[in-house]
């Protein structure tokens, strides 16, 4: 199949616990045009007074200002998946390709996040999550771009926790950046939770004269979900220049429920008015419900988390965790329209987005759906294993004919 890739650019922790610490292997978004201030020389890593959309301005808590950190506009195109119900279509919009160390949405969080950890002065950033983390490579990546230190706690599994973390996926990038890294165990980071964890961490550095900047797991906090109340505004200005596309519904995986509640939010205040269907990669619905409202509570939106989102379990056998037909899903796939999804959030998501239609074709029939890209493919880099048997084939080139071809010209010559 080949896809129409026609776009429009259009803390209280307990003493107890030893954290463990392994050294690195080195000691606006204002309106929206074609140009975009990443592109003008000078204008990456700028940082800008922030203009909120004129839907959005009675909102708390509107930043001041941005860094510009991604690539932006991503691009929308059409995406030819198999089997997709009567006069369906499914669009996909890619920060995936928001940059290369920086790609997907958590780059969207941290021009905002950076740009209020600078203002306080901070001279590190403090982040949690877990051992393949994308949010942690990302917030790595943005903080050397700012000229702040990055601490970073990792949570792994209570058989490798004493190890060496390896070099595997992101914790190559980050460990490349020279990101600190400290690792719990999976056990430790559910009993004492991340605020405890960070909160430990910045008292141990404050206690050095360090000026730390904590940024909440996932970059998912009223600040950061302004990432995505922005990035409403770029796809509805894309609509605007296409002028005959409209979606009817946007889905999204939700995995720290602050990119979701962005664009749910962002989309019932705009003229996009799209249902948003989140895709849960780790939790049941009921938490991710309390954990948009919260998010729009600390903006003051005036919403019901229930009215402008709905929140669907593609969590399979848990976070992080793929199953063979999950994995031969992000295959098939590739294979089919060269879009290469992430194991863990967009591949989930758009496996249960899929087995949702089929189950339910009558449902998303004659919709129009654009589906986010979050990025996070340096993850498929820790499924190497369970991916081998499905990955496509090679062969030593036959060499022979030509070989002996060549010697009976060189006996006629």
């Amino acid at each position: 199949m080949v896809p129409n890739t026609s776009s429009l650019r259009l803390f209280s922790p307990n003493p107890n616990v030893t954290i463990r610490r392994w050294t690195s292997t080195a000691a606006n978004c204002a309106a929206f045009n074609v140009s975009s201030t990443a592109s003008q020389i000078g204008g990456f890593l700028s940082k800008k007074p922030y203009t909120p959309p004129s839907w959005a301005s009675d909102l708390s808590l509107v930043p001041s200002h941005s860094f510009t950190l991604g690539q932006f506009p991503t691009p929308i195109h059409k995406w030819n998946l198999p089997n997709l119900p009567k006069d369906t279509e499914v669009w996909i919009k890619r920060d995936d390709l928001a940059g290369m160390e920086l790609s997907g949405n958590k780059v969207r969080k941290l021009e905002f996040l950076m740009a209020d950890a600078v203002a306080q002065g901070a001279d590190c950033v403090i982040t949690v999550g877990g051992i393949q983390s994308n949010h942690c490579r990302a917030t790595a990546v943005a903080a050397k771009y700012v000229n702040l230190d990055c601490y970073l706690i990792l949570a792994t599994s209570t058989i490798l926790v004493d190890e060496d973390p390896g070099l595997v996926g992101n914790l190559l990038v980050e460990r490349l950046l020279g990101a600190h890294i400290d690792l719990v165990s999976k056990r430790e980071f559910v009993k004492i939770g991340s605020v405890a964890l960070t909160d430990l961490l910045k008292e141990r550095l404050l206690e050095k004269g360090r000026k730390p900047y904590v940024i909440s797991g996932g970059g998912s906090n009223s600040l950061g979900n302004w990432g995505y109340i922005e990035a409403v505004r770029e796809i509805e200005q894309q609509i605007q220049l296409s002028g005959d596309v409209q979606f009817d519904d946007i889905v999204v995986a939700c995995g720290s429920g602050g990119t979701v509640a962005g664009l749910a939010l962002g989309s019932q205040l705009s003229s996009l008015k799209a249902k948003v269907h989140g895709f849960s990669v780790c939790y049941k619905s009921g938490y991710f419900y309390d954990n948009v409202q919260d998010h729009i509570d600390g903006l003051q939106s005036g919403l019901n988390s229930h009215d402008i989102v709905r929140i669907e379990d593609a969590k399979g056998l848990g976070y992080a965790m793929s199953t063979a037909d999950e994995l031969k899903f992000v295959k098939d796939v590739a294979a089919a329209t060269g879009i290469v999804l992430d194991p863990v959030y967009s591949g989930k998501a758009a496996y249960g987005m899929l087995k949702d239609m089929s189950n339910n074709p009558t449902k998303w029939k004659g919709r129009k759906v654009l589906f986010l890209h979050t990025g996070g493919l340096l993850g498929l880099y820790d499924k190497v294993d369970q991916l081998s048997s499905l990955s496509g084939s090679w062969r030593r080139m036959d060499l022979e004919e030509f070989v002996h071809a060549k010697m009976a010209l060189r006996k006629v010559a």
